[in-house]
């Protein structure tokens, strides 16, 4: 690991405290390339475990992985008026195929040749729904083919101007669901389930509490007839769009011909959805459980969930210990734990904890000669608390050990997000509220946009979903937040990243 270098509080600057758990437990670095980054090992492996819990989930419910071109012709875009819209001041275009030397020096050496210009330019994948339905134009010809449930892990490229490591860079990793379906009613219940999927993901796995609603108009995704999303509450009371899901409706079908002959012989259009999470579940992570010693990461996602530290002081002693802390490290990974033995003697065990603390390990067993003597180890929870381990029995205590931090980081964010949450409250102390310390503002909302972009005037804060059920206030709010007339909905506001 890099040298260590001290993480700035929280309570002093939460931005840079941020970049200082980034950095310090190595997830990712700044690219050469302006506002891309590098993911490294430790960040990529939580990635990866990511990618696994939510890949089973989503073939659990009959979806299939596939692969899409990353360019994407620009007439494309131009099919569907909203989507173009929406992603045209985003887009990163390819105009040429080829370089040519110019017998300069230096940055000069080449240059673009002229005479290598595409026919048509290619836009670099932003999303894909336009050349996905391209494609299902191609094999959708009967209601047999339906429903189609299609997703895919890629990257992506959306030109930023402002960007942060993991919660918005130029280009990202990602998957996009897209699928085709007979009728209205199936892409709603698609959506929704989808939905469903990523709450389940965020609580159970990431253990970062989520509300789930629909989106209003002018935060929905291009193109869509309906937005769904989850929304998470960060340390910083800011709000972050975790993951969304969308009822495309016919738009895309009709601006690509995807149409199939119905049972009874008609020809119908399909009805789409297309849904997607990102690298950007990295950063809420972060921002959910971290402190200001580093990384906190939910044991189900963590790289390594369990660390092994030897002390030693003579030859003799170090023998011992490495030994035992062989034989529980094999014992830990027959439950299928993921265990490192830290035999390094190049360092001391203070430097050892401190370094395993930064990267978030949920668990750290210390095992000394005395240790070796009394068959226990020393057992540290990375969220607060020792107290030694009997040996016997070591992989069940640690597994319980595990499973009560999961649980008990879930319930921890989810009492500071209601703590957080304002609901009931007058104009003046809502829009306080939102100006000052922040969190999740309930109230009631008209519908008018004209309403919706005034408080963000005022606030900097936006409507971050229109809430299901669960999650409304006991007592309808019955007026609008800013304009006092009839509330037709209730609406979360908050100030989001």
């Amino acid at each position: 690991m890099a040298q260590a270098q001290k993480i700035r509080p929280r309570a002093q600057d939460f931005s840079e405290w941020y970049n200082d758990v980034i950095m310090q437990a190595e997830l990712a670095d700044y690219s050469p390339v302006r506002g891309c980054m590098v993911i490294r090992p430790w960040g990529y492996r939580i990635w990866e475990l990511m990618q696994a819990a939510l890949d089973a989930m989503f073939k659990a419910t009959g979806h299939q992985n596939a692969y899409f071109p990353l360019f994407i012709p620009q007439s494309f875009f131009a099919k569907e008026a909203a989507h173009v819209e929406g992603f045209a001041k985003e887009a990163a275009i390819v105009t040429h195929t080829r370089l040519r030397a110019t017998g300069k020096t230096g940055a000069a050496a080449i240059a673009v040749d002229p005479s290598s210009a595409l026919e048509e330019p290619l836009v670099v994948r932003p999303t894909s729904e336009t050349i996905i339905y391209a494609m299902y134009a191609k094999w959708i010809q009967s209601y047999r083919d339906l429903p189609l449930l299609l997703n895919q892990w890629a990257n992506v490229v959306r030109w930023e101007m402002r960007t942060r490591l993991f919660l918005r860079t130029t280009e990202f990793l990602w998957q996009e669901g897209h699928t085709a379906h007979a009728d209205e009613a199936g892409a709603e219940e698609e959506a929704r389930r989808i939905l469903g999927i990523y709450r389940r993901f965020a609580e159970e796995w990431m253990a970062m509490p989520v509300l789930t609603g629909a989106k209003t108009d002018s935060e929905k995704f291009a193109g869509a007839q309906r937005t769904y999303a989850i929304e998470a509450l960060m340390q910083d009371n800011k709000a972050l769009q975790a993951g969304t899901s969308h009822q495309l409706g016919q738009n895309f079908a009709k601006a690509f011909n995807v149409q199939y002959q119905t049972a009874a012989g008609d020809l119908a259009y399909v009805w789409n959805t297309s849904w997607g999470v990102t690298t950007r579940l990295i950063g809420g992570l972060i921002m959910t459980h971290s402190d200001d010693n580093g990384l906190i990461c939910p044991p189900r996602l963590a790289p390594v969930q369990v660390v092994i530290v030897p002390i030693w002081k003579s030859d003799e002693e170090q023998q011992q210990v490495l030994n035992l802390g062989g034989r529980v490290q094999e014992e830990l990974r027959a439950k299928g734990l993921r265990v490192e033995l830290d035999a390094r003697d190049t360092m001391k065990p203070g430097a050892k904890y401190f370094e395993w603390e930064a990267r978030g390990v949920p668990v750290r067993l210390e095992i000394g000669p005395r240790d070796v003597a009394a068959g226990q180890a020393m057992l540290a929870r990375r969220t607060g608390g020792k107290a030694p381990a009997r040996l016997e029995g070591i992989a069940g205590t640690v597994q319980a050990a595990l499973e009560e931090m999961q649980g008990a980081l879930l319930d921890a964010a989810r009492k500071r997000r209601e703590a957080h949450s304002l609901r009931g409250a007058g104009k003046e102390q809502v829009l306080e509220f939102l100006r000052g310390a922040g969190g999740f503002a309930y109230a009631g909302f008209c519908g008018d946009a004209v309403c919706e972009a005034a408080i963000k005037q005022a606030t900097s804060a936006t409507v971050r979903v229109l809430p299901d059920p669960e999650f409304r206030s006991a007592e309808a709010p019955k007026t609008c937040l800013w304009c006092g007339k009839p509330s037709v909905v209730e609406a979360v506001w908050a100030q989001a990243y």
